[in-house]
């Protein structure tokens, strides 16, 4: 089934267009939701709650951008929206579930290296870990952080500056990092899209 069947069966509640639309972004959109998740089962609670918001939004998308975009940004914005309302801010998911994880060469040592960040960002405490995963994964500026999760621009800016500082502490203390100066990179190989 093609994208353009799918959303206009979605648009008309069909069921079967329904499902075909949540088993081909499902499992891309899990691993948005590990990234920001408490635990598995957050993670998942996170994935189905943000469906069911892309079904009931369905007929706002206007076809200007990516599809699968759009979908992102609604479970952004869900996970976002629950750990500001459990204050989920202190626990890591196991580096198993950090499924997704895109390189940008296929070899086996740069995979390893992408979970190895991966599990050094999911180190990091819950607050740090959401704004760089916003700002260096997601792409959203400081500003839109800022209005996200209800704090100022500069809290955004400090807490992103600290996450990068803390996150090269702990590549360096695991020997996965040499040089500061890899440090972006690797940010990158970790989810960047």
């Amino acid at each position: 089934m093609t994208e353009e069947a799918i959303l206009l069966g979605c648009l008309q509640n069909d069921t079967a267009s329904q499902r075909e639309l949540y088993n081909k972004y499902s499992p891309k959109m899990l691993a948005v939701c590990y990234r920001f998740a408490h635990n598995r089962e957050d993670a998942e609670d996170m994935l189905q709650e943000g469906f069911i918001k892309v079904f009931l939004q369905i007929h706002t998308f206007e076809k200007r951008g990516a599809f699968e975009g759009w979908i992102r940004k609604i479970i952004v914005h869900t996970c976002i929206n629950i750990l500001k309302k459990n204050k989920k801010f202190n626990e890591s998911v196991e580096i198993i579930h950090a499924t997704g994880v895109q390189v940008r060469e296929e070899s086996v040592s740069s995979i390893i290296q992408a979970k190895q960040v991966v599990e050094c960002i999911r180190m990091l405490p819950m607050g740090y870990r959401t704004v760089l995963n916003l700002y260096a994964v997601e792409g959203y500026n400081h500003r839109e952080i800022a209005q996200m999760l209800d704090i100022e621009e500069s809290t955004s800016r400090s807490q992103y500056t600290r996450a990068k500082a803390m996150l090269e502490d702990i590549l360096i203390r695991k020997k996965i990092l040499q040089k500061p100066k890899q440090r972006f990179e690797l940010i990158a190989m970790a989810g960047k899209r």
